[in-house]
């Protein structure tokens, strides 16, 4: 499983809401099997840093490595990409009538068709995991946000990748919910997968006590292997 690596990374935005850079300059490596939690304030830089890690935005400065290979126009390729990370966005992607089926499934004929025959189980399989066992031939209109955020895990563990992103999922979950999730990507840590997720869910991250890593103004200010919501992150990085 790969090892996730920014060096120097910068990522700038010039328009009417945001001007400067998001993302400054940025230095990180996540290991193999890490649990992280990001946190900072609305515009620290949080959700632009998650999408230079998947993919979905390039850097204007620096670069991002999976295992050394890097991520980019030039580098690694998006299907591989794709492969390796399983990625839910701050704002939901699920197309509302469509089906919960056609939203969790490729739609090319050459993967749709491979899917047909062998992707059926996975589907009943990851929703069973977020707890939406039977919804396949519903629609995400008939579902509240907190359930249509929980297919949209389901869809991001669909092929069980090696990295998994979350932006924010829990910001309108209730703690039972939240609480629930926690546990099921906990178990998909303890099995090898990195997590990496934007929350403000403080009572969860101070009792779990994973990796907490700080952003500020588009800086990580602060990294704390086993860290709390409400420290104050200003010691030096620990790896």
């Amino acid at each position: 499983m790969p090892t996730i690596r920014l060096e120097h990374v910068t990522k700038s935005f010039r328009n009417s809401e945001h001007k400067g850079d998001a993302v400054s300059d940025v230095e990180l490596t996540i290991n193999q099997g890490d649990f992280i939690f990001l946190v900072g304030s609305r515009g620290a830089g949080k959700s632009t840093l998650l999408r230079l890690i998947s993919g979905d935005l390039y850097p204007d400065r620096g670069k991002v490595f999976l295992d050394d290979v890097p991520v980019g126009r030039m580098g690694m390729q998006r299907s591989r990409l794709r492969s390796l990370v399983g990625w839910v966005p701050q704002e939901s992607r699920l197309v509302r009538d469509r089906t919960v089926y056609w939203n969790l499934t490729p739609h090319n004929p050459v993967a749709w068709f491979e899917n047909r025959l062998s992707g059926e189980p996975l589907v009943k399989k990851a929703l069973g995991l977020v707890g939406m066992s039977g919804v396949e031939e519903r629609f995400p209109r008939e579902f509240s946000l907190s359930d249509c955020r929980r297919i949209e895990v389901a869809k991001a563990i669909l092929t069980s990748p090696a990295i998994l992103i979350l932006d924010g999922i829990t910001d309108k979950l209730d703690d039972d919910t939240t609480w629930d999730l926690l546990h099921l990507l906990s178990e998909l840590n303890t099995h090898g997968t990195t997590i990496l997720m934007v929350t403000n869910a403080a009572r969860f991250i101070n009792i779990m006590r994973k990796r907490v890593i700080t952003m500020a103004d588009g800086k990580i200010v602060g990294d704390v292997a086993k860290g709390r919501y409400d420290t104050i992150l200003t010691r030096n990085r620990p790896r």
